[in-house]
């Protein structure tokens, strides 16, 4: 089973631009990442008039869609599915990176930006490991700095490791 670790911040943080610049470094260290992405708003994925979304309008509760480059399936569903019912959709890897997601009992690194104005979650989420900003901080976690995708990719597969040896 994969390992789990949050990427947690405010909207406009840099969670996105944080994971899309980890990604390729932990790739090199030999880690197959997932990412989970929590959006707060609707999404439509599927394109009205186009075939898959006519079989969903017409009752189909998923609709897959294959091609020779991937696949993605569409599903309605009454609720959020919860953290472990996101999990089993995922093909096997060797960590998932959840963004967003705040409130999830899992480990997380902390996107912190004080200009935002947005309070820390470290302060309050014990769950925080490392805190990823573009100050220095004072704080009762580890502290990366947001430019240097190399040391928060290293900071995670060390961290990888680490449960991976707990498990």
């Amino acid at each position: 089973m994969a390992i789990v670790l949050g990427v947690a911040g405010f909207s406009g943080c840099g969670k996105t631009t944080l994971i899309t610049a980890i990604l390729p470094l932990l790739a090199e260290r030999g880690l197959r990442v997932s990412v989970i992405k929590h959006s707060h708003h609707a999404i439509e994925l599927d394109v009205p008039g186009k075939d898959s979304y006519r079989h969903r309008q017409a009752g189909a509760s998923q609709v897959m869609m294959v091609t020779a480059q991937g696949y993605a399936i569409f599903a309605d569903t009454p609720e959020q599915p919860n953290l472990d019912a996101q999990l089993a959709l995922l093909a096997p890897c060797d960590l998932v990176l959840l963004e967003g997601q705040k409130w999830a009992e899992v480990a997380k690194i902390e996107v912190y930006r004080p200009a935002l104005g947005k309070p820390a979650l470290y302060e309050t989420d014990p769950r925080v490991i490392a805190i990823v900003s573009d100050v220095a901080l004072i704080a009762p976690c580890t502290v990366l700095d947001i430019n240097q995708a190399d040391q928060v990719a290293a900071f995670i597969a060390t961290w990888w490791q680490q449960q991976g040896k707990q498990a």
